[in-house]
C-alpha cells in the first residue's frame, strides 16, 4: 500500500474507534490492529494518538462547514433554510462517524480553538448575512441576526443529533420538519416581544376574588 493510501486508511479507522470509544479510552495499538498494521506504522504517520486525533477533527471540520457554506450561496431564503438543513443531515447521513468525532469535542488535543461550539459558531457566522437581509427587509434590528442565526444552527444540530441516533424519520421529511419550524418561527417574529425577564408574563387566568 503506498504511504498515502495507508494514511487514508488510518484516518478512516481511526475516525471509527474514536466515534466508538471516545479520544480518552481509544489506543493506537487497537488503530494498528484494526488498519492491519504495527503501531510504529501509526507513529510514522501521526507522530502518536493526539496526532491522528487532530487531523480527523480538522478534516471533519472543514467538511461540514465547507458544505453548509455552499449550500447557502444560492437561492430564495426559504431555499436556503432548506438547503442548509439538507447539506448538514446530508453531511451526517453521509459520515456519521465523522459527526460523532466532532460531537465528543476534545479541545485539550485539537489546540483548544476547534470545538463543536466553535464550529457551531463559525457555521452562524456564513448565516448572519443571510438573515441580516431577511430582518432588515421586514424592518427589524438587524444587530439581533447573529443571536437568530444562532438559534436556527443549533436547532438544525441537535436535531440532527437526535436523528442520527434514531435513524427517522427519514432525510426530507427531516428537513421539512425543520424549515417549516423555522421558516414559519421567522415569519412569525415580533418587532418588539411583550415578556421580558424582569416582568412576570401575563398570566390568561382570571386573578381570584
Amino acid at each position: 500500500m503506498a504511504a498515502s493510501e495507508r494514511r487514508e486508511q488510518l484516518l478512516d479507522v481511526g475516525r471509527t474507534v474514536f466515534a466508538e470509544k471516545g479520544f480518552g479510552t481509544a489506543t493506537v495499538e487497537e488503530i494498528a490492529q484494526r488498519a492491519g498494521v504495527t503501531k510504529p506504522i501509526v507513529y510514522e504517520h501521526f507522530g502518536g494518538k493526539e496526532g491522528l486525533y487532530a487531523v480527523i477533527v480538522d478534516r471533519e471540520m472543514r467538511e461540514l462547514l465547507s458544505v453548509i457554506t455552499s449550500a447557502i450561496e444560492h437561492g430564495k431564503s426559504r431555499e436556503r433554510v432548506a438547503q442548509a438543513a439538507d447539506a448538514f443531515l446530508s453531511y451526517i447521513e453521509r459520515a456519521p462517524d465523522g459527526f460523532r468525532v466532532l460531537l465528543r469535542d476534545t479541545p485539550l488535543v485539537t489546540g483548544g480553538g476547534t470545538t463543536w461550539g466553535s464550529l457551531i459558531g463559525d457555521i452562524s457566522d456564513r448565516v448572519d448575512a443571510l438573515l441580516m437581509t431577511e430582518l432588515s427587509q421586514r424592518g427589524f434590528d438587524r444587530q439581533l441576526a447573529p443571536l437568530y442565526s444562532r438559534a436556527v444552527i443549533g436547532l438544525i444540530a441537535n436535531v440532527g443529533q437526535w436523528w442520527l441516533e434514531t435513524g427517522a424519520p427519514s432525510r426530507p421529511e427531516v428537513v421539512r420538519s425543520i424549515v417549516n419550524i423555522v421558516w414559519n418561527g421567522l415569519a412569525g417574529l415580533e418587532p418588539a416581544p411583550g415578556f421580558t425577564p424582569d416582568k412576570p408574563a401575563v398570566s390568561d387566568e382570571t386573578p381570584a376574588p
